[in-house]
């Protein structure tokens, strides 16, 4: 059960509709209540599920220890004399894959509510996430100001927890209620149209919270209408045409699916249609775009070996398509990307679709 990537692509295959994802996650939750573990991967579950990803500021503390891993000049001297070889293999991966970080998180650098450009027709409430918030915060910043130029006032919700996916995702159902009743409690604090978020695992998490927490008397309701607002930021802002002026950005693009943005969320074309409005860019299409990359949350740690046979393939399609840029909407796909990149050692940049909308709004003429 484990093996399986949780893509959620058989669900889209399937002609009779059957929601393999959620049996998969009640299954794996099943297996987590029965199956004996060593003590040493009972402590290891708990410290990451129970004791870190549930606290921002723990998260943080962590966030604060690699940047002042990278900045000091440890990193690349670690690198450079090929020290994480001499790491546990699964921390070795980590290491090897970690994003060049950001000054501060997102939400430690911006106000309670970011204006929009008149005229506002708009509020969101904007879902900053955990890892994403601290370790890809200039992506929030390009799609908050993205959000700004279509005319949203975004409600940053300071008191937001991590959604909870990679604990469904490994049979600790527990936990996640747990992190879905404080992510409910926190979003009801202010009144929003639309909750937005711009990571495909997050977003399919959020519009599952009705589900996971249908037999919880005092949340059930509530938990309805908390996923019934739940958006990516692709499906808000391809409801209208992108306001202007935008500016030319000629690259060749190609556009690689989320398995959890067009498989779970269903959303396929919306980030194509917008990517499609900016001047000069060009959509490159390619071979297999909707198949997994491998990533799978935390899968290409769990199981490397099966993760970079996946990779493989997909590295195999976007070489042969050439593109200046490979662009994807979830984090985990961008990293596990980045390191197909590396290995093949290609000079291709991969980024989120919302920074290259952000890069033609700075290219307008003023």
């Amino acid at each position: 059960m484990y093996l399986c990537l949780d893509c959620r692509a058989c669900e889209t295959a399937c002609p009779s509709h059957v929601e393999f994802g959620d049996l998969m996650e009640r299954a794996r939750g099943q297996i987590e209540r029965n199956l004996p573990r060593t003590w040493q991967e009972r402590w290891l579950r708990r410290l990451v599920f129970a004791n870190l990803f549930p606290y921002p500021r723990r998260l943080e503390l962590v966030f604060q220890g690699l940047k002042l891993y990278q900045r000091s000049g440890l990193q690349a001297l670690v690198r450079r004399l090929g020290l994480f070889k001499l790491l546990p293999e699964r921390l070795g991966r980590m290491e090897a894959m970690t994003p060049t970080l950001p000054s501060r998180a997102f939400t430690r650098s911006v106000p309670d509510v970011i204006q929009g450009q008149a005229p506002v027709t708009k509020r969101v409430g904007f879902f900053s996430g955990c890892v994403m918030n601290l370790f890809q915060a200039d992506i929030h910043h390009a799609s908050s100001r993205v959000l700004q130029a279509n005319g949203c006032d975004i409600w940053t919700c300071k008191q937001q927890v991590c959604c909870g996916a990679l604990h469904m995702h490994a049979g600790e159902r527990d936990l996640a209620r747990d992190l879905a009743r404080r992510n409910i409690d926190a979003f009801e604090q202010q009144p929003v149209d639309v909750i937005i978020n711009n990571a495909a695992g997050c977003g399919a998490q959020l519009k599952t919270y009705g589900e996971l927490l249908e037999e919880d008397p005092a949340y059930a309701e509530r938990a309805k209408q908390f996923s019934a607002k739940v958006q990516d930021i692709s499906e808000c802002l391809a409801q209208e045409p992108l306001r202007g002026p935008l500016g030319p950005v000629p690259k060749r693009v190609a556009y690689d699916d989320p398995c959890h943005l067009v498989h779970a969320q269903r959303v396929r074309q919306q980030p194509r249609d917008l990517l499609s409005q900016v001047p000069g860019l060009e959509l490159i299409p390619f071979t297999d775009a909707e198949f997994c990359c491998g990533a799978a949350g935390i899968y290409n740690i769990t199981h490397h070996d099966m993760s970079m046979r996946i990779l493989e393939r997909k590295m195999e399609h976007l070489q042969a398509a050439n593109p200046d840029v490979i662009a994807t909407g979830n984090p985990g796909c961008m990293m596990q990307l980045q390191n197909g990149v590396r290995q093949a050692q290609l000079d291709i940049p991969v980024v989120h679709p919302m920074t290259l909308l952000d890069e033609a709004y700075r290219a307008a003429p003023e």
